[in-house]
């Protein structure tokens, strides 16, 4: 082992720790270095020069170059020690590089491997100090400490070299892997530069580069590692994907408020409850600048009480609670949302290189004035208006290709001409965005590309329709008419009514909006047409014959068929679809009760059965043994406003359900929980009252008969646990 060389300087720092960041500022304003080693993937040094062009908080995307989808990210903000290397080098002209293991590497390794450390090392030295959080402990000790930079850098390698020999046997192999590569890059850059050398990696890892073995131990310790060709580019991040909520390993609990450290190191308290003030006097909630000073008085007492050199974020949190939000959480959740974690959204320069699909992508957000943003916002499109339709048109070509930007809001309806979308950025969309690249160089040319494969690979008509339905949406002709040949295709060669029926939905939306989006809607309504033709002819013959399963299926297709027709059929067409479930109706032997009574339910509402009608109907079917259950709950899906409103209907089926032996009674109660849940909590309450003065079903429990009270209290409560599990 050889001791390093005293122009080499380890900075062990905290990722995202504003006061390592401070740390590592200083020390290389005191240094001078002549080159600066900065844990990191090196496939992105070609990036470093660019770091100019830059609004944190940024990350790396790395990508495998065969396979964009296989991606990781490295996210920076401005409170990252890292950052803060990269940033000094890029304004004093010193060569930064990054000094880890390659993402060629790390990526086929993070997959295959399931190594982790077992210790947590700032835990360890947190308990050592008397403290029974880590976060705390780190705060107090380095972001408010006032020491020397490179005496802190040192306290701090004395710390991690009393944990590593402690936890020696702990450390995964990955973890010796990558120091090993650390000392790889360094040997190198040790040939190469005759100046000073600063080193800023993650504290763990200072007492592994204390030292240099020989560089064949290295050397076999990372044979037979695999790595792939890489490409990549700097993205946008933001404060909510750096929290560790996010899913992100080294994330922190509070990257706003590590920022607000970061920006105001010596009047943070009285700023911060500023800030709260303002954020919740915009939510429309009272918080007085008077009461603003009062908690910040009563942080600086807690950290006084608690023996802290300075309120820490709890403290803050603690008086902003008390005073500013009167005890309610509700207003400190809104600041914890806002502040605490914050929506800072950073941005990249036009310079920077990244994939012509995503260089289409901004160019469009520019045009349609539809910028990323980290906060959720709501949009009515008008698509009458040009700006309207081309930022629907954007937000579904996305779709397409799985960059899933946009959301439509179901919840309103709008009517033929309007939509709307819930829109919000998320920084993990640019790994999306990266794997679309692979299918074009425009957003557009990249979504006819995908539906053109969809349509060529779709082997049923629903997936046929579906992808019409896309194409016609996203108003690409060449798309529109391979989906319309694929249509025709699978039709021609399905023979399953259902499966006919099952493409009516789509085809129906795209029947009504397709005028709207500059597709002929009569081509439309003609395919449409065919296939609502040939699935009600064979409607009666595939319900019969049918296993419960199945018929769910039946029930479910026949319902979107039957609400295809009422918004897109014609007259005529409108008709046939009533004659097929006529004949459902009637059809002998008697079909599967689930979509019969469906069917029978449709008829009466449309007043194409009346009353006396349906009792045949129902009365010849729960007499079937049985088929009972299915039928009734069949009939019972939907709404419940009519049949509360026939007393006879009601009294059929109330007669029937009461009945029932205990044993047939549980066998229909999954079948018509189902059917009822359907139901609106007033509807609920109509047809309770309604079979309440009918009295039919009312139970006496207090009949002076305590053995029978017990058997039925017994049974109901059976049947609620049952419920439950």
């Amino acid at each position: 082992m050889k001791p390093l060389p005293d122009r080499v300087t380890l900075l062990g720092i905290r990722h995202h720790g504003p006061g390592s960041a401070r740390m590592v500022r200083a020390a290389l304003d005191v240094v001078r270095p002549q080159l600066v080693l900065v844990e990191g993937p090196p496939d992105a040094d070609n990036l470093v020069p660019h770091v100019r062009e830059l609004t944190p908080p940024v990350a790396l995307l790395l990508h495998d170059a065969a396979d964009p989808a296989d991606a990781s990210f490295w996210p920076f903000a401005r409170f990252s020690p890292e950052w803060q290397a990269l940033d000094w080098g890029a304004r004093n002209n010193v060569d930064v590089r990054f000094a880890d293991l390659p993402a060629g590497i790390s990526l086929f390794y993070e997959r295959t491997d399931t190594d982790r450390v077992a210790v947590d090392p700032l835990g360890v030295l947190a308990e050592a100090a008397g403290f029974d959080d880590a976060e705390r402990w780190w705060e107090d000790v380095v972001e408010h400490s006032s020491a020397e930079p490179t005496q802190m850098a040192a306290a701090i390698a004395e710390a991690m070299t009393a944990v590593r020999e402690e936890f020696a046997d702990t450390v995964d192999m990955r973890t010796l892997q990558r120091e090993a590569w650390m000392r790889q890059v360094l040997r190198k850059a040790l040939t190469e530069v005759d100046g000073p050398i600063v080193v800023v990696c993650g504290a763990w890892h200072v007492p592994a580069l204390q030292e240099l073995p020989a560089a064949k131990a290295d050397t076999d310790l990372l044979k037979g590692l695999t790595k792939r060709k890489i490409a990549g580019s700097w993205v946008p991040w933001s404060h909510g994907r750096l929290a560790a909520t996010s899913g992100y390993g080294a994330g922190v609990e509070s990257p706003g408020w590590y920022a607000h450290l970061w920006e105001h190191p010596h009047d943070t308290i009285p700023r911060w409850m500023a800030r709260t003030s303002h954020v919740l006097r915009e939510e429309g909630l009272p918080a007085s600048t008077a009461s603003a000073v009062e908690a910040v008085r009563l942080a600086d007492t807690l950290a006084a009480l608690r023996g802290r050199p300075s309120p820490g974020l709890s403290e803050v949190s603690e008086a902003a609670l008390a005073v500013l939000c009167g005890g309610d959480d509700v207003g400190l959740r809104i600041v914890h949302e806002k502040l605490v974690v914050g929506e800072e959204l950073g941005a990249v320069g036009e310079g920077v290189p990244r994939s012509p699909l995503a260089t289409d992508l901004e160019r469009l957000q520019r045009k349609l004035r539809l910028p990323p943003n980290a906060a959720e916002k709501s949009f009515r499109l008008d698509l009458r208006r040009d700006i309207d339709r081309g930022r629907s048109r954007l937000l579904r070509r996305l779709h397409v290709l799985d960059v899933r930007w946009g959301e439509p809001d179901e919840t309103t309806t709008l009517g033929t001409f309007a939509e709307a979308w819930k829109v919000q950025w998320d920084p993990g969309l640019a790994v999306a965005v990266a794997a679309a690249a692979r299918h074009g160089a425009t957003v557009e040319g990249a979504a006819e590309h995908v539906l053109l494969d969809q349509a060529k690979e779709a082997d049923t008509v629903a997936k046929a329709a579906e992808v019409l339905r896309e194409a016609v949406a996203s108003e690409l002709a060449g798309a529109v008419t391979a989906a319309r040949i694929a249509l025709d295709r699978c039709a021609a060669a399905a023979t399953d009514a259902l499966e006919l029926l099952q493409a009516l939905p789509a085809l129906a939306s795209t029947v009504r909006y397709g005028s709207v989006r500059g597709t002929d809607p009569e081509l439309l309504r003609a395919a449409m047409h065919g296939l609502l033709a040939r699935g009600a002819v064979g409607l009666p013959l595939a319900c019969n014959g049918i296993d419960d399963q199945t018929a769910e299926k039946a029930l479910a297709a026949l319902d979107n068929a039957h609400e295809a027709v009422i918004v897109a059929a014609d007259e005529e067409h409108t008709v046939v679809w009533w004659e097929a479930l006529h004949r459902l109706v009637r059809v002998e032997p008697p079909a599967h009760g689930l979509p019969t009574g469906r069917a029978t339910r449709l008829l009466w509402e449309d007043d194409r059965l009346d009353t006396e009608a349906v009792a045949v109907r129902m009365q010849r079917a729960v007499s079937a043994s049985g088929a009972g259950a299915a039928f009734v709950a069949g009939f019972l899906r939907g709404s419940a406003i009519r049949l509360a409103a026939d007393p006879r209907l009601l009294g059929l089926v109330d007669e029937w359900l009461t009945g029932l032996p205990n044993e047939a009674f549980e066998d229909a109660l999954p079948l018509l929980r189902r059917a009822i849940s359907s139901f609106s909590a007033p509807e609920r309450r109509t047809l309770a009252e309604r079979v309440a003065q009918g009295g039919s079903s009312v139970l006496v429990v207090d009949d002076g008969d305590s053995e029978r009270t017990a058997r039925l209290v017994e049974f109901v409560r059976g049947l609620y646990e049952g419920a439950r599990v």
